[in-house]
């Protein structure tokens, strides 16, 4: 069985302007918006970076998950790390054979969602999906959640790639640990940091380190042009430091 890093999702307050930042600084371009996420209370964009995608989503009503999610961290910021398997009937039994609760799910013709909740995996949520059909396994393959063309919407003059997700957590090591279990993938020790390996990502746990509790921290991305990045970064005030960028309140590093 594989798993890899298919999507990462953030949480913003207001998804114009985190969009329109995305689309300066990254060059990356809106592949698809989901009507299905207003049954939420929610609107949202997607932007492909290579075969995975960067999702916002924001809340347009009150007392949404994502508007409760943004009081808990304090803002923007990453919200959930979105992984594809390759059959999903035994990551399912292993999460219920682990007492994990599962606070979304979809199971559908084409593809099938299961949403662990943050409290049973620690650091940030954790999603497990398996599309369905002709070419589904492919890395460039469908994903129903972003669309039917979203393939179309590629722009890959900037960055090419998403190769870790980085969760901060109270216990790194026990969420680590955790997310291993959940996964049945063995930890790595990277330079001191867990680090759990996926087919074509890394997910890696580091404490709370920026007076922001638990979450999806940062991710790192791989880069065609790195200088225009940070030239439009440092036009919005956003550049971290010589190979970093803080976009929807998440450390993106360029590699």
């Amino acid at each position: 069985m594989w798993l890899r890093l298919r999507q990462i999702a953030l949480v913003a307050e207001e998804l114009a302007p985190v969009e329109a930042e995305l689309i300066d600084v990254l060059g990356i371009e809106v592949c698809y918006r989901d009507p299905g996420v207003g049954h939420f209370g929610l609107e949202n964009a997607l932007f492909p970076i290579g075969n995975q995608l960067l999702e916002v989503v924001a809340p347009v009503q009150e007392n949404t998950a994502g508007g409760r999610y943004l009081t808990r961290r304090g803002g923007n910021g990453g919200y959930m790390v979105i992984t594809q398997c390759d059959d999903h009937a035994p990551r399912r039994a292993r999460v219920e054979a682990l007492g994990v609760r599962i606070v979304g799910q979809f199971e559908g013709k084409q593809f099938r969602n299961m949403q662990l909740h943050p409290k049973d995996t620690g650091g940030s949520f954790f999603e497990i999906d398996e599309q369905i059909g002709a070419k589904a396994h492919d890395p460039d393959g469908p994903w129903e959640p972003a669309g039917q063309n979203w393939q179309a919407g590629r722009a890959i003059e900037r960055v090419t790639g998403i190769t870790a997700a980085e969760v901060q957590c109270i216990d790194p090591q026990k969420t680590a640990n955790r997310w291993s279990e959940i996964a049945e993938i063995n930890l790595h020790d990277e330079g001191g940091t867990p680090t759990l390996i996926l087919d074509n990502a890394s997910v890696r746990f580091v404490p709370c380190r920026d007076g922001r509790p638990e979450g999806l921290g940062g991710i790192d991305v791989t880069t065609a042009d790195k200088a225009a990045i940070l030239a439009a970064a440092e036009a919005r005030g956003v550049v971290s430091r010589d190979d970093q960028v803080y976009l929807c309140g998440m450390r993106v590093n360029l590699l």
